[in-house]
């Protein structure tokens, strides 16, 4: 028997139970999307496979029916995707100057950068409303992007990433006669790629599942975010279940796409993030 063989099967049989656990919600949810809202009130959500009661009905009155759920889908997808695009990029922007740039108190305003990571959301709920509030953005879309578009986290971890790239790419491209703005659109950026993917990722789940802060400053059920959306189908007067199970196992595919997408850098990103500086 070679040599660390029996490692290699006990961390093959852990990861496969392991990936068991997480897939099995996953199975449960998908069941319950082809079984009638009763089913779910009656029984809960079970791993019970009955041909009986299963049928395509959820489906065809997600399609079909009159309700405002793909319109909630695709306000969540245009926050999604704009959100993102600007967060990562001022980030990263950021995350650029702290790490080519010497300046006066660069070590003050990262250790600031630093602190704000560790201050929960909710603290800054109520300064943040009323911020929101007197500058009259509420009901609008920009009162969800804005306050998120430069992000702690995102900023710490692209600054990491950065801090491992050597110095003498940007020198070259002085020398070369680039500007400070070509230097980072056309030889840094690129070279971000993993990390943008890895960011990308972890951004896209936290806007696409957002539903705090869109539920305090949206007013009008036109611009309802997805998460928001289903929590209307629980009221006090009835439950839609049907369309309520169907339509969040349907919410689970963009971030399924997203994540197929960019998963050829994301290890790569993830694991560079951590380990330089």
């Amino acid at each position: 028997m070679k040599k660390g063989l029996p490692l290699k099967i006990g961390l093959f049989v852990l990861f496969t139970l392991l990936c068991a656990l997480i897939l099995i919600p996953f199975y449960a949810i998908a069941l319950a999307s082809f079984k009638p809202g009763e089913e779910l009130i009656r029984y809960g959500l079970n791993l019970k496979f009955d041909l009986s009661v299963m049928s395509f009905d959820n489906y065809t009155y997600l399609f079909t029916g009159q309700h405002a759920y793909f319109t909630w889908f695709f306000n969540s997808l245009l926050l999604t995707v704009v959100q993102v695009a600007l967060t990562l990029f001022i980030s990263a922007t950021v995350a650029y100057g702290f790490s080519a740039y010497e300046f006066k108190g660069k070590n003050f305003l990262f250790i600031c950068v630093l602190l704000i990571m560790m201050v929960p959301f909710e603290i800054l709920l109520l300064p943040l409303y009323t911020l929101i509030f007197n500058l009259h953005m509420m009901n609008t879309y920009s009162a969800i992007v804005l306050p998120g578009i430069a992000s702690a986290a995102t900023i710490f971890f692209f600054r990491q990433y950065l801090s491992g790239i050597p110095k003498e790419i940007i020198a070259a491209g002085r020398v070369d006669g680039a500007s400070e703005y070509g230097i980072y659109l056309r030889l840094i950026l690129p070279i971000m790629k993993p990390s943008f993917a890895a960011m990308a990722i972890l951004n896209g789940m936290n806007s696409w599942n957002n539903f705090l802060w869109p539920f305090m400053v949206l007013s009008d059920e036109r611009k309802y975010t997805l998460p928001i959306g289903l929590k209307t189908l629980l009221t006090p007067y009835g439950n839609n279940y049907d369309l309520l199970i169907v339509g969040s196992f349907f919410s689970i595919i963009p971030i399924f796409i997203l994540f197929v997408a960019f998963q050829k850098y994301f290890i790569d990103g993830m694991t560079a993030g951590a380990v330089k500086g």
